[in-house]
């Protein structure tokens, strides 16, 4: 090999491809169930493996979500993509609302990541997706239709909000959520708009209520 050549990455063992398979569907049935904070023993319980192999394969609870959760969050991007793409400002802004939603609402795991890094998480802003949700906003905002003092970081409170109300009552009512929302979306509109007089959160204070969130997590 050349000096200059990448590294090869040296696959996996049968044995240790299965183990790393079963694995991850454990943590995916496990997370689903119990969210992100479900122990990592129970895991390795329902894979059939010792714990020792579970950390061989993945060191940090961070790495099970980068393995389990990239074709979820592709599906973000393509609900915030057609959003964006739909003529009308104020059902574009709908259209994720609800997409986003129920994306959250498939998955206890799902819902704790995205309540955790969502807006203002490094991963929404290396991909780029702080960007289109703020054109979300801001251009339903433009049309009239969006009240004018709704700023990007009360995004971030409504997705807070809404995912305590899927992480409570998904078992018993799993749709209540899509109530609760039309109460949230009727209360955006301009033409029902009061006068808030409590300022939208900084992003210094939305930066700090994060750090606070990830710290007591």
């Amino acid at each position: 090999m050349a000096t200059g050549d990448p590294p090869r990455t040296r696959p996996l063992r049968a044995d240790a491809a299965r183990n790393r398979d079963k694995l991850l569907a454990a943590a995916s049935a496990v997370f689903a169930e119990r969210g992100l904070d479900a122990p990592l023993e129970e895991i390795a319980r329902r894979a059939g493996v010792s714990i020792g192999t579970l950390y061989n394969h993945f060191p940090t609870r961070q790495s099970f979500c980068a393995a389990l959760f990239p074709d979820r969050i592709a599906d973000l991007d393509r609900i915030a993509a057609g959003a964006l793409a739909d003529p009308d400002p104020w059902r574009g802004f709908v259209t994720f609302a609800e997409g986003l939603f129920a994306l959250q609402a498939e998955s206890r795991a799902l819902n704790d990541l995205l309540a955790s890094s969502f807006p203002g998480g490094a991963d929404l802003d290396a991909c780029g997706r702080g960007g289109a949700l703020g054109a979300l906003v801001e251009r339903a905002k433009a049309s009239g239709a969006l009240r004018a003092d709704f700023e990007f970081q009360d995004l971030a409170t409504m997705v807070w909000a809404m995912s305590q109300v899927i992480r409570e009552s998904m078992d018993v009512a799993p749709q209540a959520w899509r109530r609760f929302l039309a109460f949230f979306l009727d209360g955006l509109r301009a033409d029902a708009a009061h006068a808030v007089r409590v300022p939208a959160l900084t992003p210094d204070e939305l930066d700090e209520i994060v750090r606070r969130s990830a710290a007591r997590g």
